[in-house]
Order: C-alpha cells, then sequence, then structure tokens
C-alpha cells in the first residue's frame, strides 16, 4: 500500500539564504523574526532522518518539528 507524501514544518535557528533552499531540494523556506521555517514533503521516515541530518551538518540549531495534519476534505 502506497502511502502519500506527509507535510512538515521544521523549525531552525536563524535566516537561511535561498542558496541553502536550493541545496536542499524540494524545501519551501519562510523566513521569520530570527527563525526559519522550512515546509517539505516526505515520503517515509527516512527521507525526514536525512533531512534532519543536511540540517545538524550544516550546524543548524533545530527548534522544531511538526507534523501538518491535512483536511480530509482538502483535494
Amino acid at each position: 500500500m502506497h502511502m502519500p507524501p506527509r507535510r512538515y514544518e521544521i523549525i531552525v535557528r536563524g535566516r537561511l539564504s535561498r542558496r541553502r533552499e536550493a541545496a536542499l531540494g524540494g524545501v519551501t523556506l519562510e523566513a521569520s523574526c530570527g527563525h526559519t521555517v522550512l515546509r517539505v514533503e516526505v515520503v517515509d521516515g527516512s527521507q525526514l532522518y536525512g533531512l534532519l541530518e543536511q540540517l545538524r551538518d550544516l550546524g543548524l540549531e533545530l527548534i522544531s518539528v511538526n507534523a501538518v495534519i491535512r483536511d480530509g476534505n482538502a483535494g
């Protein structure tokens, strides 16, 4: 059974450049006051952990990782 991708919002301390957005592939960034929100869809846990490892390797401080709950009626 194929599971649909899950959406996550990952918040890191500091502001990331658009260059980092391209390097992380498939991630969109939204800068806010003192932190950056990364929005991403992942197909499984290993993809999520891989992204978290990339963030760690870049020396970024992780604030939170949140699954985005979709409305069951949304297309």
